[in-house]
């Protein structure tokens, strides 16, 4: 009788993941734009960085606890926008909002979810959540989304402002991508004016129904009249220069999430933890600094809080969680990130997450500089 895989890190779970999605969701989860240069450098880049320990530190008594945005979070890891969640498993985002109240961890729903704002809001009432979302050409949509994630309990909105169109990845229009059939989005469906995903979009293909839906001329000035209309805190996703975190900050952005979209719309642009000094000290201490975009490990965490991140976010190990073994896979991503997290500071010498300071992280050529 065969017996379970043993899973001791995220790549265990992916392994088997893999070898549970069909071919179509598992191109579409792991798929970057272009020649996904940026894609495989957002995983490569975490190894240019070297941790440096401190020794002998009372490390006996560890906690992970933080704030963000004024919310408690027992640990600094937790789940990125990630659309279509129920073409890994039938609970798709409702699962991993219960993962993330169970454990703690804030949870991010994408516009693009397969779930309602309504429906976390109801199954998942524990659970710390933000709402992603584009600007629209139609302004009454957002509008109505806005509100409704308000009245279903989401604490902040995290405007993406990298994707004024929809990306070319050439493994997804290889593969004739879309959203099948039986799945619907979400959180689009019931809005006045739009009933979600007609036949008629579906077989034009996402691409253009994305294009459609999102405006490609949005600017600063719509994040100004996002603010306008809610008091919810507005996180800025997608930012990777220190120009842009100023912009943002200018146009009233409450956080900056530093992101590439996980390499899947412009390809070339710096890896996350790369971008991330430039960001955190173009910002200051006028903000709180996330980070997402490769990140696999408890260590990938550590370096990324050492050199200034309040929280990073994952969006594909928790799709592979979810494949592997719905809710309970996705408990299980954020379980092991969490414990390699708590041991690596250990091992580097904090007991807490304030502890974990920026000396403890150097670029790889600070040692080629020494020779």
């Amino acid at each position: 009788m065969a017996t379970e895989p043993v899973c001791v890190c995220v790549e265990d779970i992916k392994k088997i993941a893999e070898e549970k999605l069909s071919k179509s969701a598992r191109v579409y989860y792991n798929s970057g734009a272009n020649y996904e240069n940026t894609y495989k450098d957002n995983r490569k880049a975490f190894g240019r960085y070297k941790i440096r320990p401190k020794y002998m530190r009372d490390v006996s008594n560890r906690s992970m606890a933080t704030t963000i945005l004024g919310h408690r979070v027992d640990c600094p890891i937790g789940v990125s926008p990630v659309a279509m969640c129920r073409l890994a498993h039938p609970d798709g985002e409702v699962a991993v909002a219960r993962a993330c109240a169970k454990l703690g961890r804030c949870f991010i729903l994408s516009t693009m979810a397969t779930a309602g704002l309504e429906e976390i809001g109801e199954m998942a009432p524990d659970c710390l959540r933000w709402f992603q979302i584009h600007i629209l050409r139609d302004r009454n949509l957002l509008v109505q989304l806005v509100q409704r994630a308000e009245r279903a309990g989401f604490t902040a909105l995290v405007l993406t402002v990298d994707c004024p169109v929809y990306g070319r990845r050439h493994a997804e229009m290889r593969n004739d991508f879309n959203l099948p059939s039986t799945y619907k989005p979400g959180v689009l469906e019931g809005l006045r004016s739009r009933a979600g995903m007609s036949e008629e979009e579906r077989e034009a293909g996402l691409t253009k129904f994305l294009n459609n839906l999102f405006t490609s001329a949005a600017t600063w000035d719509d994040l100004r009249w996002l603010k306008t209309i809610t008091k919810l805190p507005v996180v800025a996703k997608g930012i990777t220069t220190g120009e842009g975190a100023r912009e943002a900050l200018r146009a009233g952005a409450d956080a900056i999430l530093v992101s590439n979209h996980g390499g899947r719309e412009l390809d070339c642009v710096a890896a996350t933890i790369d971008a991330l000094p430039e960001v955190v000290e173009a910002v200051g201490d006028r903000c709180e600094v996330y980070l997402d975009g490769g990140v696999r490990s408890g260590l990938d965490a550590l370096k990324a809080i050492a050199m200034g991140a309040r929280a990073v976010f994952v969006g594909r190990p928790i799709l592979w969680g979810l494949a592997h073994a719905g809710e309970e896979g996705a408990e299980k991503v954020l379980q092991i990130l969490g414990d390699e997290l708590s041991t690596d500071m250990a091992l580097a010498g904090s007991s807490s997450i304030r502890e974990i300071s920026r000396d403890m992280v150097v670029h790889k050529s600070y040692y080629s500089s020494k020779l």
